[in-house]
């Protein structure tokens, strides 16, 4: 490896965060969220390190599904967005893969569609959140409807929240009260939490949690909570200084020269821009560690490289690592300068960075 751009991930941190996510609810079950190739961290990895504690996975669509099966992962896989159309149905009923009905579209599909075995579906709720799930007021039917098809073995009940990681807004408890009424009197399991929902929400700890962030050591929380302080950071980004100027004061840094020195500064220049998916959006002041000392991002973020302030930095020099977020400074800290979360930090990490696991 000659670049240093690296995202070091740790898989124990991830572990913990899972076993973290199960102790709020330990007589219950938790998927480990793992789309989006878990969250930039690598599904299969982190599948393999989770096998032997998990109780299954959640992912968006089939083709992460199909990686994880190929793969040889065989816990259980739910498809959060269900199918995009009637001929994933063979496929999920034959690798046995769990699946999301959110759309009387689909049921329909469902009910027309000749399978080998049938499939467990979770069967979404539109709580409060408008984006996909059937109405309140047309659950129950939905549910009947699907109670009666040889194409399903079992229906787990599900919705999603929309303000669980800001809890002084009632949203949550409304959207609770919402699922509650429209399913009483159904006997089924409930799946509400996501990591929000489950580090906070007593009345959203059903039969299932949902960890997504979490696992990753990422809080959702704009402030300080109890559990999430206990999470570990699982991916460290990491590089290091290729080169160094002595700038006077007046001189500017980088494109558009939207920063200029105000005194005789040292500069770094690191190989880490926005194609290996760094924000290019971080302003100047965003934090990093140099040697690990606290400095900062400065001028525009290129496409391969940036600029760092080494003039407090003394020891700071050609082959210095960098770290731009991990176990040192926290990625939430440094979404805030990017004006982003920190699942937008992990997930936009790009190919040509190596991953590193430990």
């Amino acid at each position: 490896m000659a670049r240093a751009a690296t995202a070091t991930i740790n898989l124990s941190a991830i572990r913990h965060n899972y076993e973290l996510a199960k102790s709020m609810a330990p007589e219950q079950r938790a998927l480990a969220i793992i789309k989006a190739d878990a969250y930039g961290h690598g599904a299969v990895r982190v599948a393999e390190a989770l096998s032997d504690i998990a109780d299954g996975f959640g992912v968006a669509c089939i083709e992460e599904a199909v990686e994880l099966r190929e793969a040889g992962v065989t816990l259980p896989i739910l498809l959060l967005e269900g199918f995009f159309s009637a001929d994933e149905l063979e496929y999920i009923s034959e690798n046995q893969l769990w699946c999301t009905v959110h759309s009387w579209e689909q049921i329909e599909a469902l009910q027309t569609a000749s399978l080998k075995q049938p499939i467990k579906i979770w069967l979404k709720m539109d709580s409060g959140m408008h984006r996909v799930g059937i109405q309140p007021a047309d659950y129950k039917d939905a549910y009947s409807r699907l109670s009666e098809m040889d194409q399903v073995s079992d229906i787990v009940m599900m919705s999603h929240f929309s303000s669980a990681d800001e809890p002084e807004k009632p949203v949550t408890d409304t959207q609770i009260a919402t699922f509650n009424q429209a399913t009483e009197g159904l006997d089924s399991p409930v799946s509400l939490a996501n990591s929000a929902g489950t580090m906070e929400h007593n009345g959203a700890r059903r039969e299932f949690q949902r960890p997504g962030i979490m696992l990753y050591g990422a809080t959702p929380f704009m402030t300080s909570h109890p559990v999430a302080d206990k999470l570990q950071p699982a991916m460290t980004l990491s590089s290091e200084v290729i080169a160094v100027r002595e700038l006077e004061a007046g001189e500017p840094v980088g494109y558009g020269c939207t920063f200029v020195c105000d005194k005789p500064s040292r500069v770094g220049t690191v190989a880490m821009g926005y194609a290996d998916g760094y924000p290019r959006h971080a302003k100047t002041g965003t934090p990093v560690l140099v040697n690990g000392q606290m400095s900062r991002i400065i001028g525009r973020v290129s496409m391969d490289m940036l600029a760092v302030d080494l003039t407090d930095i003394d020891d700071a020099k050609v082959g210095s690592p960098v770290e731009f977020w991990g176990e040192n400074l926290l990625a939430s800290d440094v979404a805030v300068h990017c004006d982003t979360i920190p699942y937008t930090l992990f997930t936009g990490i790009t190919r040509r960075v190596h991953k590193k696991y430990i």
